[in-house]
């Protein structure tokens, strides 16, 4: 199976490109309108609505009002979630109808619901049919708490174009899965990728590592290697922002360097 749809690539903003600025740490949290309202400014048509928790507490009238705000800014929308239990992706499923959003991504785990193979294998071969009549594709994110040869055993035993992964190489150091290795194995099945930088840092006193976010370009992600392995232009998978900005001394910092993260990964992106 593979996730070959044909030609043209976007480059788009994650929510979590506005991770701190829609955050309640923030004097004044900005709304999912006023984050399109950025988007649009910064000349991006795409944004992914991830694992912002307010979506799922909306009405139909307020989702339909994101979906205007989109229309008007001329923005295309994705989702992301956690979680795949049937209801869950019912769900976000028929918000994804009401927004228009083409793809899904989500994660297996959730509090609670830790599911094995076989039983991820049974969900998405109930939940996939409805997906697929909708017209929406099921990406699922490599991270270190399921290991990438698992999510893949799911893919291919349910083998179908609705269902892929979201490609993250920064999760799976994490599990010491090593970024060119998850690379290599996920090519085929890729259906979206997740962008952003990421460093090792010694810590104060020399004892120990922090692994955290790194401007776009300045960190260990190898991007030109995973872009040739992913060829995301000949094959339609879109490029999302996001960032693992750690909060900095003040509020005033933080956004600063947030918004200049966010201007350097799309000038590093729109340059390849």
């Amino acid at each position: 199976m593979s996730s070959t749809i044909g030609p043209g690539s976007r480059i788009g903003l994650s929510s979590y490109a506005f991770f701190w600025q829609l955050s309640d740490t923030v004097t004044e949290p900005i709304t999912i309108h006023q984050a399109l309202e950025k988007t649009a400014a910064l000349g991006v048509e795409l944004f992914q609505i991830c694992d912002y928790a307010p979506l799922q507490a909306m009405t139909d009238a307020e989702l339909e009002a994101v979906r205007t705000t989109a229309d008007r800014l001329g923005i295309a929308l994705e989702l992301g979630t956690k979680g795949i239990r049937p209801d869950h992706l019912r769900k976000f499923l028929h918000i994804a109808g009401i927004l228009g959003a083409p793809l899904l991504r989500t994660m297996f785990n959730v509090p609670g619901h830790t599911p094995p193979a076989e039983e991820a294998v049974a969900i998405f071969k109930e939940v996939l049919p409805e997906f697929e009549a909708a017209g929406v594709k099921i990406a699922v994110e490599t991270y270190e708490q399921v290991p990438t040869a698992r999510i893949l055993d799911v893919i291919r035993r349910v083998d179908s174009p609705f269902l892929g992964i979201c490609s993250d190489p920064a999760n799976t150091v994490a599990a010491l899965e090593m970024p060119r290795e998850v690379i290599d194995a996920v090519a085929p099945y890729v259906l979206n990728m997740h962008i952003k930088d990421f460093a090792f840092s010694r810590k104060e006193g020399w004892v120990g590592f922090t692994y955290s976010g790194a401007p776009l370009g300045e960190g260990l992600l190898d991007y030109d290697y995973m872009a040739g392995k992913f060829q995301p232009h000949e094959r339609s998978i879109n490029q999302i922002v996001e960032h693992w900005l750690p909060w900095q001394d003040s509020e005033a910092d933080t956004v600063r360097l947030e918004n200049q993260w966010t201007q350097q990964s799309l000038d590093f992106l729109r340059s390849k």
